[in-house]
């Protein structure tokens, strides 16, 4: 939250400057959904008008992974005035992103709905907010996956191509010692050598549905197969019924929607006396 008040300069708002006493009034801000979405961030919210103002209250109206409808208050926020017009923008922006990610992803996961089948996200993160991204995921309904580099061993193209004559059971052998194994084939040869080197988990990336159901009947129930490359809401379902385990979408955090959500601001009438 402190770097991204920071890049707005929130706590040096020129214009809300202007109102001088004004801005000290105790006032409340409601986020207003503007069109139907899954909700996900008002803790996030509540984290940004903490940091500005450590008694600044917020009131959910609504819970994290909720379809909302046009015209709901998501959320009251009550501050000074000026705390509120500094951390608006910053708010929205987060509340808006992980709601957009919430809402891809229920859409892939209701396209799915009764296969079996996983929806999860990649590493096509918005940099500096991945751990954010993948909690909007899990609102959506959809599982983490490896989050960094050290996670798990997953195995891709460009290692293919480095791997030389080198013998792939003997590269991965050396895996830290309970550390998950992922090797992407893009061939049946690929399969074959991954399968001999005991591998348990197999990506099948920028595959068709029909290349995964082979490949599907080939492991066997010992082996997942996880489908990733190019996959939409719209085509994850071909992929489930093809037996993939797990459906990748890259799509989920770096194409996402924002979620129209505004922010009125507003006094608080005097208490009477």
């Amino acid at each position: 939250m402190g770097r991204a008040l920071a890049e707005d300069r929130a706590t040096h708002d020129v214009t809300t400057q202007l109102l001088g006493p004004a801005a000290e009034r105790p006032a409340y801000a409601d986020f207003v959904a503007e069109a139907r979405f899954v909700l996900a961030g008002i803790p996030v919210v509540a984290s940004v008008f903490a940091e500005l103002e450590p008694t600044a209250r917020v009131d959910a109206r609504c819970k994290e992974g909720d379809w909302v409808a046009a015209g709901t208050v998501l959320a009251r926020v009550r501050a000074r005035a000026g705390t509120l017009l500094a951390g608006e923008r910053v708010a929205l922006n987060f509340l808006q992103r992980l709601s957009g990610v919430a809402t891809l992803t229920r859409r892939a996961v209701d396209a799915v709905a009764g296969t079996g089948a996983r929806i999860t996200h990649t590493r096509k993160t918005t940099p500096g907010l991945r751990a954010l991204e993948r909690y909007a995921v899990t609102v959506g309904g959809g599982v983490a996956n490896r989050g960094s580099l050290a996670e798990a061993v997953f195995w891709k193209d460009n290692h293919w191509a480095l791997l030389g004559d080198r013998d792939l059971a003997a590269t991965l052998a050396a895996a830290p010692a309970g550390a998950p194994v992922v090797v992407e084939v893009e061939n049946d040869a690929q399969l074959e050598q991954a399968l001999g080197a005991g591998v348990r988990y197999i990506l099948a990336d920028n595959q068709s549905p029909e290349r995964v159901a082979a490949w599907v009947r080939r492991v066997g129930p010992g082996v997942a197969v996880q489908a990733s490359g190019g996959i939409t809401p719209e085509t994850a379902r071909a992929y489930a019924e093809a037996g993939a385990t797990l459906i990748s979408i890259g799509a989920l955090t770096h194409s996402a929607p924002a979620a129209p959500i505004r922010c009125d601001i507003g006094t608080v009438p005097p208490s009477p006396s």
